[in-house]
């Protein structure tokens, strides 16, 4: 099975957890079998991979995450990385390209497209097998998953399905309706459009060669800045005649804001909160070292992070995002490709850091132009590398880096250390990478 993973979008409707660089499905908040945290995206590899050990996975995906995804997937997943946002028939022909062109698959083979961040079951994903092998029968250019309708939402668009087959041709798309118009599509036998389906990569290419200018993957990403933002939906699903529809009945939850995503938590708390009885339908997930204490509240969601604290209704919560756009403030956590890092404090001239080193990573080696630093270490053993000279580092050691001087430090174990930066001017761009001789 080839699949496509679609991971786009800042999440802002899961502020605080969520912003630009760490997006809704890198947000640990699932329950694994060994008992520690997975993300979306990490949940829904482990079960693509469940269900096919030898699907060619590739996730389509901006520049700013693929860190966290390297992070938390490691480097033997696909990516395909759009350059600038460009919204999704951009970013899937890209990723077709990609596929092709980088990884030699063959254009008759059938590839699966869908969201990173749905909460399905183990049944979902042999759907998505299917899905892939009624593409390969060529009877459709298109096929579908439609969605069966468990309420009448305004969040998706719908499918109406030309019978009540398993598999049937398509009569017309609707786009998001209002609740009362939703329940007269129900009525129709519609289905929701949750955005996944499958197809030949020489039929998605060719129309791309249609609209697009570009030879292969390498000429198109170095075009793709100058395409024209427009959906998938719109430039080729709404157009195609020869579409097909397979529906889905299982458990499928598009995890997008706290209302839903509360309702797929195992756990009412996460993290170091407390819950009185008189709480109900009230969920706590705290990132912070401090407690909450939640105590008489009802349909409550309560959210605490570095980049801030939220305190909400369940059903309010969806509508986040406006005041969020009106919050000016840095990023306090991100994973990276290395590790990852959580600002603790900033002050005027500094500015101080917990970074936490993956076994066997390192940082670039770099020098500041406009700030000291000084590092701390707290847990694990590595080694420096300082203006060319390497020196061994434990738990309480301390470098000290003046402004101008070239440094890097290695994780021999997964290695944690306190970094402090001083300065007038600190900035994200103050920073000049060299190659390690």
């Amino acid at each position: 099975m080839n699949i496509v993973l679609l991971s786009g979008g800042s999440g802002k409707r899961l502020w605080p957890l969520s912003n630009d660089v760490r997006s809704k499905q890198f947000i640990k908040i699932f329950r694994s079998e060994d008992g520690t945290y997975e993300s979306m995206l990490q949940r829904v590899y482990r079960q693509i991979r469940k269900a096919d050990p030898d699907a060619v996975v590739t996730v389509a995906t901006s520049k700013t995450q693929i860190s966290s995804i390297y992070n938390q997937l490691g480097r033997d997943v696909g990516i395909s990385a759009e350059p600038c946002r460009r919204d999704t028939f951009p970013a899937i022909v890209l990723a077709t390209a990609y596929l092709t062109d980088v990884k030699g698959i063959d254009p008759e083979e059938p590839v699966v497209v869908c969201p990173v961040d749905p909460y399905v079951e183990d049944d979902y994903f042999e759907a998505l097998k299917e899905l892939g092998e009624q593409a390969k029968k060529g009877d459709a250019n298109l096929v579908l998953m439609g969605i069966e309708p468990t309420y009448p939402s305004e969040k998706y668009g719908y499918i109406i399905p030309e019978t009540t087959e398993r598999v049937t041709g398509v009569k017309t798309f609707k786009e998001k309706p209002s609740a009362e118009t939703a329940a007269e599509y129900i009525g129709m036998g519609a289905l929701w459009n949750g955005g996944v389906f499958a197809y030949k990569p020489e039929y998605v290419l060719g129309i791309a060669h249609k609209i697009i200018d570009f030879t292969d993957y390498q000429d198109l990403y170095s075009k793709y800045e100058s395409l024209e933002k427009i959906s998938f939906d719109y430039a080729v699903v709404e157009k195609e005649k020869k579409i097909k529809v397979m529906r889905f009945a299982g458990q499928w939850k598009d995890l997008g804001t706290w209302n839903t995503l509360t309702e797929a938590m195992e756990e009412k708390c996460i993290g170091n909160g407390i819950l009185s009885e008189t709480c109900d339908n009230v969920h706590i997930i705290n990132e912070l070292n401090m407690p909450i204490l939640a105590m008489g509240l009802h349909d409550v969601v309560i959210s605490a992070s570095p980049e801030g604290i939220l305190i909400s209704d369940k059903d309010q919560s969806s509508y986040i995002k406006p005041f969020v756009d009106r919050i000016d403030s840095q990023v306090m956590f991100a994973e990276k490709s290395w590790g990852s890092f959580r600002i603790l404090d900033v002050e005027k001239e500094s500015l101080t850091i917990k970074v936490t080193l993956n076994e066997g990573h390192s940082m670039n080696y770099h020098s500041h132009k406009n700030r000291d630093e000084v590092w701390v270490v707290i847990s694990g053993t590595g080694y420096t590398i300082v203006d060319g000279m390497e020196q061994e580092v434990g738990v309480g050691d301390v470098v000290t880096m003046q402004a101008g001087c070239r440094h890097t430090v290695v994780a021999k174990s997964e290695l944690k250390l306190v970094e402090v930066q001083l300065g007038r001017e600190i900035s994200v761009n103050d920073k000049q990478k060299y190659i390690l001789a």
